[in-house]
Formats: C-alpha cells, structure tokens, sequence
C-alpha cells in the first residue's frame, strides 16, 4: 500500500541465550495508531528497538517508505523521522522543561557558547500550542507530575519532526483524566499524518485508540487485525495461547468482620487530611482516586516512610506507634510500592536475597553469620507456592518479567510474616497473563486471612478485586462504596468532590 510507512519483514534477533525474535514481521500505516501487543518477554520491545537503532537486527530487512534502509543507531532513527518514548522517561529533572526538549540541539545568541533561552522558550510554547497543553517551558522537569513529565517526551518526539512515533505503555502512570488528554493529543496527531505504534497492556484502551492490532508471542508474529473486527478476549487468546477471563468479576468471598487495622483522622501537610477508615480481616480494601488524590501519601504514612503531623493507627486494637518502616514491619505492615524498581525490590541481587531481605534477622547465626541453608529452602518455598518463573534462585531480580518482580516483592513481605499488605498499583507495567496470576494470588492471600489495600488507577480493576472501595479527592476520603453498590460512575463522581461525604 501506499500509505505503509514502515515495514519489518523476517527480523531475527538473539542475545546469548535468548532467542528474542524469530522472523518478526511488522507494518504501519502513515495517520494510524498500531497497537503492539503480547505479554512480556513477547519480543515486542525488542523489535521496535530495532526500529529506533537500539539493538542492531540478526536478520531481515526494513522498508521506510518503501526504501530498504538500516538503522545502526538512536541517532539515525531520529534522522530518518522515527521517535521513541520509553516506558522508564530519559528526561533531566535538573533543567527546564525547554532546556530537556531541545538539549543538543539549542539555539545560541550571538556568542556560540551563550544559550538563547529567550528562543529556546518560545520554540517550546509554539509546540506546546500545537499540542494544547498548559505547560510553562521554564519550569523544572523535576518539579513536574508523572504526567506531565510524558507529556514534555512527547513533545520532545514530535519537535524532531517525526513521522513515526512509538509509545511504550504511555498510559501507566496515568490516571483516567490525564489518559484522556493523552489521547486528545494522539488524535491530533493521527489527523496529521504522524503513524504511532501504541504499546500497552491495558486491553480496554486499544479498543478506544488503536486503528489495527498486531499481536506477538514467544518473540514471533502471530497476526495483525482490524481493531473493530476482533474482541478483548480475543485479542487475549492470541497473546497468551489460552483463554483468559480477563472481563470475568473475581470477587472475594465476604471479609471477616474483625476489624486488624484503623487509621484516625491521619494529617500530613497538604497530601493527607483527617483521614480514616478500617480495614478487615481478609479484606481487599480498593483505594480509588486521580493522581494527586493522597492514595500513596497516605500509604507511605502507614508504613512509617513518611511522618505524619497527627492522627493514630491502631493494629489490632491497640494504638501502633509507627515512625518508621521498621516499626510497621514489626507491627506486620507490608508495603508494595508502585515504583518497584525503586523501592520494591533490590535489582541488582539475587531471588534468594531479595525474598530473605525484609525479616533477615530470622537467618542470622552465630556471630552474625548468615544461614544460607535457611535463606536457599525460604526462597525456594516462596518461588514454587507463588509461581515464580525463574530459572534459578540465584537468578537476579532485574532478569525477570515485571509480573515475577512483584510475586518476588510479595514473597519478601511474606517472609516478614505480615497480616497486612499495602499493594500500591499492583498489576502497573505487567502482562495480561501474569496480571491474572497477581490476582489470584491476592485472592489466595485475602481467603488465609491477609488483609490487603489494594490502591489503583484502573477501575476495572478496583471493581473486579475489591470488598469495599473507598475514593480520595484532594487528601481527603470522600466516599465509601460496598462493592455490590460501586460503578465506574460511582467512583469517579466520589474521586471529583472536594470535601467529604463520610
């Protein structure tokens, strides 16, 4: 066709061990959004970094506009009009939002070493024009939301002129509203002509934005279809080689009616005002709300990793003074933070390490030897009763999946011996298959009497695993919904009020 921008055929790629694609094949039209989908480790990463000159391909070939071109580098992939925006951003926080767009590439005054900010920062306001965003290009980028800050690498794609423009799970650490400007600028740009690969996990949103699907699996290409001619599930069977019920509702059994932990009218600043609510013994409580509401804030409070100006938390009846995460690790608090690879789990180490790190004291010997024995059973246990893919306890965290990474983050709390589980965007960034497993395995852990938060942006989500949902607007709870009474509808109305209902 005419219109056929990009074109990926027989595209083979290794790396020492590791078949990552097999005869990949690939096609994007000019004006259409692409969704690329499969679950992770699929070799839908892999090729597209091929596209932008990141991985040199084994084998194949690549037509841009119908010319046979190669891409040994990042920089030739720019050259040639194609863009990408990487699911970890590569911005600055230090410089300006200006300066992170066009750094390398600024205009000088009359001194050759003398930055032209003046011109810089109009050259920044005219694309943020075009895009319709209210954006100051003299603030930090370090200052700015998650947000934002995807909207700055976007903008910084398109001031390249690119004519391709791949987007690797733009939505994730966005909230509903700010995935609807998202995609009022994706829009915009399809009407311009711009071909944008969409690269996402969530299921709902290509049905809402993407044009055509092509599915991967196991580093091959499996099919490309039309969005409107094919469904959720069907989309799903292609992806994992089996079905899953990811529409199916999977409620818990009812909770216990003891109640294990109770926070009392919690303060912090700004972020958290007079909150409280309980939770129940094998409860999953859903903490609903937009991006700046206070989920994490006052999670992070719980667990001791921010201070509080006032309030009480009771565990157990009685008042838990926590004051760091020490103390809530001691009380049986557990926390999983949305930002895994910061706060979750230590990279660099080993499976074995990283499930024995939250309660270590349990495998000191003698002189403060550590019990290998005792850590090697542990980590063993906890790979096979939570399913871990990993070859090898030795394995290191950072070369598993982003689902396996958190079961690894789960089997650490449970090592601890903590009743209580604060999951902070639990499914974020994984695959439809292991977000399955994820949710099964809270189900597993609500039914042995662990009470669970379970804090996410998706609604289905909140709907399909959650007792009761509560919904924060502003630092503030402003409703309490039993599951039997929540919506989409519901919830949202609750996550806009400004005061409390409760």
């Amino acid at each position: 066709m005419d219109n056929v921008v990009v074109l990926m055929e027989g595209i083979t790629k290794s790396f020492p061990g590791v078949q990552a694609l097999s005869e990949g094949y690939f096609e994007l039209r000019s004006g259409e959004v692409h969704a690329l989908l499969g679950e992770n480790g699929a070799g839908k990463s892999t090729l597209m970094k091929v596209l932008t000159g990141i991985y040199p391909k084994d084998s194949g070939r690549i037509l841009y506009k119908g010319q046979a071109v190669e891409i040994p580098t990042p920089k030739a992939a720019q050259d040639l009009g194609i863009s990408i925006i990487h699911q970890e951003l590569n911005l600055m926080p230090h410089l300006t939002v200006a300066q992170n767009i066009f750094i390398g590439r600024e205009p000088r005054s009359g001194l050759r070493f003398v930055l032209d900010e003046q011109q810089i920062n109009e050259q920044t306001r005219q694309l943020f024009d075009m895009m319709h965003l209210q954006l100051d290009p003299r603030d930090k980028v370090g200052d700015l939301t998650v947000a934002k800050q995807q909207m700055v690498e976007i903008a910084k794609a398109l001031s390249f002129n690119s004519e391709v423009l791949i987007m690797d799970e733009p939505t994730a650490p966005l909230t509903e509203t700010e995935i609807e400007d998202l995609f009022r600028i994706i829009r915009q740009l399809r009407e311009k002509g711009v071909a944008i690969v969409y690269i996402s996990h969530r299921l709902e949103e290509i049905k809402q934005i993407a044009d055509r699907v092509t599915v991967m699996r196991d580093g091959r290409y499996i099919n490309t279809v039309g969005t409107r001619d094919v469904t959720i599930q069907q989309i799903i069977s292609m992806m994992v080689g089996r079905t899953i019920y990811e529409t199916a509702p999977e409620v818990p059994e009812t909770a216990d009616h003891e109640t294990v932990l109770e926070v009392k009218h919690l303060n912090r600043g700004r972020s958290i005002k007079d909150v409280s609510f309980e939770l129940k013994r094998g409860e999953i409580l859903g903490v609903a709300g937009l991006m700046g509401a206070g989920r994490t804030e006052v999670a992070r409070a719980i667990f001791g990793a921010d201070p509080i100006d006032s309030g009480e938390i009771i565990v157990a009846g009685k008042k838990a003074p926590i004051k760091s995460p020490q103390d809530a690790v001691k009380h049986g608090i557990g926390y999983l933070s949305e930002d895994r690879k910061r706060f979750g789990a230590a990279l660099g180490l080993d499976v074995e390490t990283n499930i024995a790190l939250s309660a270590f004291q349990k495998f000191l010997r003698f002189l403060g030897w550590v019990d290998s024995g005792k850590t090697r059973t542990t980590a063993d246990h906890f790979v096979k009763a939570l399913a871990i893919k990993t070859p090898s306890v030795r394995q290191k965290v950072r070369n598993l999946s982003g689902g396996n990474q958190q079961k690894v983050i789960i089997g650490k709390w449970l090592t601890a011996n903590t009743d209580i589980l604060i999951f902070d965007e639990p499914t974020r960034g994984i695959d439809v298959g292991a977000k399955s497993e994820i949710y099964k395995l809270l189900n597993e852990l609500s039914s042995q009497g662990k009470s669970i938060i379970m804090i996410s942006s998706e609604l289905p989500e909140i709907l399909r695993m959650s007792h009761r949902v509560l919904v924060m607007c502003e630092g503030r709870v402003t409703g309490e919904l039993p599951i039997a009474e929540a919506t989409q509808e519901r919830i949202m109305h609750l996550a806009t009020q400004r005061e409390s209902y409760l």
